[in-house]
């Protein structure tokens, strides 16, 4: 199937992915139209201005999401600015509603500093429930999520982090179980520091992971490292700093690598360095770091991609959609590492039987969203 093909004929077709319906499709008469605009709607605009706690009673703030990039890192295609970033906001908002019934408004920004996209957001963010943050380069990407998680009392969720993360740490959970590994003692090295990696990174380490070696373009993040930027130097005490040297020093004896950086970076020379039976999640995308029928002729016990056309696949719309209904129907302010764990777990625990090839439910699990949801209280 050519799916560059086929996506550039539906989205010509249907002219996007997403519109507005009317909640209440009954008849609209002049009565229900005086109540529901001019002048019945003034009752409804003075309760929320004596209780702005009555919005999401009155509007569909609710089970609004508003999902909104500046275009600055879309996919693995780069900076490409804040129109091309439209599509993949409108695909969001796709699988908010398809998974979750959730409505959300992608929205673009032509605004490129953390400053300009913090007022920006902060200024729409009475329309909304909650805010997913979507394909904002790093390092601005952590500021501005960090800063708008502080300022507004709406969920905000950077899904390129955390729903990564997530879905990582419950695929992770079941690896280990059919590797009879034990996480807590497990060698782990990440290549690729940026959104994602930090992360994953961060929430390894609160699950109790604590050997975790990280590799940029440069090396290891080491204490040997003269050349970290302000993220990279957060990032150390979350890692095993002891070491120096390139991806080839760090895999030496790894139980498990991940891979959020580029395609071809991990070889079968390097896998024969590994433990055995390692664990392997190469997620970059489209064409990840190892391609699974090479990485299990190597050796590989378990790999992960975030393919669809492979077992195991590590997809952020296994996540996101239960956690925003979650925090939506719970009324829920902020989004929390202890949610994030709580979420991974939850998603692990749908795989009742793990294989080599079947670690994480797949995305059409219709236990999934109630699942999650449940844990964000």
């Amino acid at each position: 199937m050519d799916y560059n093909k086929l996506a550039l004929e539906l989205h010509a077709k249907y002219r996007g992915k997403i519109t507005i319906k009317l909640r209440d499709n009954t008849e609209l008469d002049r009565e229900k139209l005086s109540a529901y605009y001019s002048p019945g709607v003034g009752e409804i605009s003075r309760a929320i201005a004596a209780d702005p706690r009555a919005l999401p009673k009155y509007t569909w703030t609710n089970n609004l999401v508003a999902v909104i990039s500046d275009g600055s890192a879309i996919l693995g295609l780069g900076d490409l600015g804040p129109r091309a970033a439209m599509p993949v906001m409108e695909g969001k908002s796709l699988l908010f509603k398809h998974f979750a019934d959730i409505d959300s408004i992608p929205i673009v920004l032509d605004v490129h500093t953390a400053d300009e996209i913090v007022t920006t957001i902060k200024a729409i963010a009475p329309s909304f429930g909650a805010i997913n943050l979507e394909d904002i380069a790093a390092p601005k990407c952590f500021e501005v999520e960090e800063r708008l998680k502080t300022e507004l009392d709406i969920p905000v969720f950077h899904d390129d982090q955390h729903g990564t993360a997530i879905v990582t740490l419950a695929g992770l959970i079941n690896a280990a179980t059919v590797t009879k590994r034990d996480l807590s003692t497990a060698k782990v090295v990440i290549i690729g520091a940026g959104a994602a990696g930090t992360a994953i990174v961060k929430l390894l380490h609160l699950y109790g992971l604590r050997d975790i070696i990280a590799v940029d373009s440069k090396g290891i993040i080491g204490d040997s490292r003269t050349d970290l930027n302000d993220e990279k130097l957060a990032l150390k005490p979350y890692l095993n700093c002891s070491m120096s040297g390139t991806l080839a020093d760090a895999i030496l004896g790894a139980d498990i690598f991940i891979g959020v950086s580029k395609p071809g970076l991990l070889t079968p020379e390097l896998i024969t360095q590994m433990a055995q039976d390692p664990i392997v999640f190469a997620l970059a995308n489209p064409v990840p770091e190892i391609m699974p029928d090479i990485a299990k002729s190597s050796g590989v016990a378990v790999i992960a991609t975030g393919r669809s056309d492979f077992p195991n696949q590590v997809n952020n719309a296994i996540a996101f959609p239960g956690i925003f209904r979650g925090a939506l129907d719970h009324g829920v302010t902020k989004i929390t590492d202890q949610h994030k764990l709580a979420a991974a777990r939850a998603i692990a625990s749908l795989v009742e039987n793990p294989t080599n090839d079947e670690i994480i439910p797949s995305v059409f699990d219709k236990r999934l969203v109630a699942t999650i949801a449940e844990t964000i209280i």
